[in-house]
C-alpha cells in the first residue's frame, strides 16, 4: 500500500489564477505559506517560513478563483505531485506542488463585517464518469 497526501493550514501568497485548457477544463493556481517555530539549542526562539505552490483543477478550480483572496487563511488537502519540463532555452526544469482536492476556508471573508457565519467545506471528487462533483458542507466557523 502507498499514501500521497498532503494537508496544509496556511495563507494564500497570491491571489489565486485561472487558466482554461484546451479541452476547456479550468485549473486555478496559487501560493501558501505556513510557518514553523521552534527553540533551538540556545534558547532563541526560530521561525521558519515555508512556501507550496497549489494547483487545482476544474469546478474546485472555479470556487477557489470566486472566494480566495491573498491573505487568507485556508485548509488544503491533496497530494503532492513533482513536475519537470524543459524551458524555451532548454534549461530542466522542476517544480514541486500540491494537487488540491479539498479546500476549506477558515477565516470570515472581508465582507462579513466581522460577523460569524458558515465558513464552507468544499471537496472535489472524481466520478467513475470522470466528471466532477463538488460537495459543500456548511461547518460552523
Amino acid at each position: 500500500m502507498t499514501l500521497n497526501k498532503a494537508i496544509l493550514i496556511g495563507n494564500l501568497t497570491r491571489n489565486p489564477e485561472t487558466r482554461t485548457t484546451t479541452s476547456g477544463q479550468s485549473v486555478t493556481s496559487f501560493g501558501v505559506a505556513t510557518n514553523r517555530s521552534w527553540t533551538d539549542a540556545n534558547g532563541i526562539r526560530q521561525d521558519k517560513a515555508e512556501f507550496h505552490n497549489i494547483v487545482v483543477w476544474g469546478k474546485l478550480a472555479e470556487i477557489c478563483q470566486q472566494y480566495l483572496t491573498k491573505g487568507r487563511k485556508v485548509y488544503i488537502e491533496g497530494r503532492i505531485q513533482n513536475r519537470e519540463w524543459e524551458d524555451k532555452d532548454g534549461t530542466k526544469k522542476n517544480r514541486s506542488e500540491i494537487v488540491a482536492e479539498n479546500m476549506i476556508m477558515l477565516d470570515r471573508s472581508p465582507d462579513s463585517g466581522g460577523q460569524r457565519q458558515q465558513t464552507p467545506f468544499v471537496s472535489q471528487e472524481t466520478s467513475s464518469a470522470q466528471e466532477d462533483e463538488i460537495k459543500v458542507e456548511e461547518i460552523p466557523f
